[in-house]
């Protein structure tokens, strides 16, 4: 996954904007994948890993991204996940993510972004929070929304 990132990198450079827009964010969830899978390595068994382990590893991939003015919180993450959620969760975790540091800094260009994941009744409930107007979700809410709509598609 590395590798891949590199070439996304690679062609970023030689792209037009409009394709420089479009490879930037393929790197940035490639990137997620590839800290949720070092995550994923280097647990003791191939089942599970560690909530916390893996909040922290996609939180600092997507945090390389940020201005240095968007700070990330980590307020709680513990117990175990599976195996089978951390591909989508990563996707999911840095979408977010780069939504909130995209859109919660409006007008000061700077802003805290809360993150939390918790596993409750079987369920797995995960925050991100910044400290922007926020908006009210669409599916149908066009360009802008797609990536939420990559979102509630990979939630589901």
């Amino acid at each position: 996954m590395q590798m891949l990132c590199g070439l996304l990198e690679t062609a970023t450079r030689e792209a037009c904007p409009e394709a420089q827009a479009v490879l930037k964010d393929a790197s940035r969830r490639v990137a997620a994948m590839a800290a949720a899978q070092q995550v994923l390595y280097s647990s003791a068994t191939a089942a599970t890993f560690s909530a916390s382990d893996f909040l922290h590893a996609v939180c600092k991939s997507a945090e390389q991204a940020f201005d240095n003015r968007i700070t990330l919180k980590i307020e709680a993450a513990s117990g175990p996940l599976s195996n089978d959620v951390s591909m989508p969760l990563a996707l999911i975790l840095n979408e977010l993510l780069t939504n909130a540091a995209k859109y919660g800094a409006v007008g000061r260009g700077e802003t805290t972004i809360t993150v939390g994941l918790r596993s409750i009744d079987d369920e797995l409930v995960l925050w991100v929070e910044d400290e922007g107007p926020g908006y009210e979700y669409s599916p149908n809410g066009g360009r802008r929304s797609s990536g939420l709509c990559l979102v509630a598609g990979l939630a589901r």
